[in-house]
């Protein structure tokens, strides 16, 4: 079987979304998707992309994460990454357990990278090392080589996360890895889609994450949300829709399902402060800092 990956980019930037936001990371991006959003802003990782080895891409990561090394930060205590301190034990993250013996990193990879067995893990005692590690897409879950990467990378001692859709089965992910889970909205056009199958699968280390564009969405997500008790599950996370610049705006893309009611960023905060709503709203914070269009960030 082929080792290698169809990938779009690979670039260092400030994670924009999750529980994470705001922490430097590192994506893969990965080519293909089997869904069409509305509102997808990522179109041209549908068919972009050149192929590269695992251990390109791992090398890769490495050379970017490199100025990095040493580097930690905690995790805040209160928040499912981390176990509350008990007096027989100290603070352990349930994130993603690095195995006590990492697989030796040998040869160039070592050399570019400067990275020893056993003082790599990614979790100590409610540090993480810096950076995280994203894959996403596209949709990276299409791709079966993206499972031994992942595994690869939290052998390596990172912390990694995966975007998916939530449209694909997500147990064979390693348990490691930090999910980021979609479930889709009605005016993405691909409701239908959902794999409500994945939901036993998911952890407190994982996400779920909600993209709302209009109201008939917000209404659908606070129904999911009741009738699933999708908050005693994992975070939260809702995160509105930003309008396409035309160059992003892929023909290939749904269009919103007429009759809906578009719902401005300011109007769906208030909404969740005025419902209560058990969720984290998030900017993505790259749009904010960086041109919403620009690639690379």
């Amino acid at each position: 079987m082929s080792d290698t990956l169809a990938v779009n980019e690979i670039y260092l930037s400030l994670q924009g979304e999750s529980t994470f936001a705001g922490l430097p990371c590192v994506f893969v991006r990965l080519t293909a998707c089997n869904l069409r959003c509305s509102y997808c802003d990522t179109a041209y990782a549908f068919t972009e992309g050149k192929k590269r080895t695992l251990a390109e891409v791992r090398l890769e990561v490495q050379r970017l994460a490199k100025p990095f090394q040493g580097r930690h930060v905690s995790l805040t205590p209160g928040f499912s990454p981390v176990i509350a301190r008990r007096p027989e034990a100290p603070a352990v993250s349930t994130a993603s357990r690095a195995r006590k013996t990492v697989e030796p990193v040998e040869g160039e990879l070592a050399s570019a990278t400067g990275l020893k067995p056993h003082i790599n893990e990614n979790i100590d005692c409610g540090f993480i090392a810096l950076p995280l590690v994203e894959l996403t897409g596209g949709e990276p879950l299409l791709q079966s080589n993206s499972l031994p990467l992942m595994k690869l990378l939290c052998d390596d001692g990172f912390m990694v996360l995966v975007e998916t859709s939530g449209a694909l089965d997500i147990s064979p992910v390693d348990p490691r890895v930090r999910r980021v889970m979609d479930l889709k909205c009605p005016s993405s056009g691909e409701v239908e889609r959902n794999r409500w199958e994945n939901l036993p699968h998911l952890k407190a280390t994982d996400e779920i994450k909600f993209v709302i564009g209009t109201v008939e969405d917000y209404e659908w997500a606070k129904e999911q949300i009741a009738a699933h008790q999708l908050d005693r599950i994992c975070p939260l996370l809702i995160s509105w829709v930003h309008p396409l610049a035309p160059e992003q705006q892929d023909k290939s893309l749904k269009q919103v399902p007429p009759g809906m009611t578009p719902i401005s960023r300011r109007e769906l905060a208030e909404r969740i402060i005025t419902d209560a709503l058990p969720v984290r709203f998030q900017a993505q914070l790259h749009k904010i800092i960086w041109p919403p269009a620009q690639r690379g960030v």
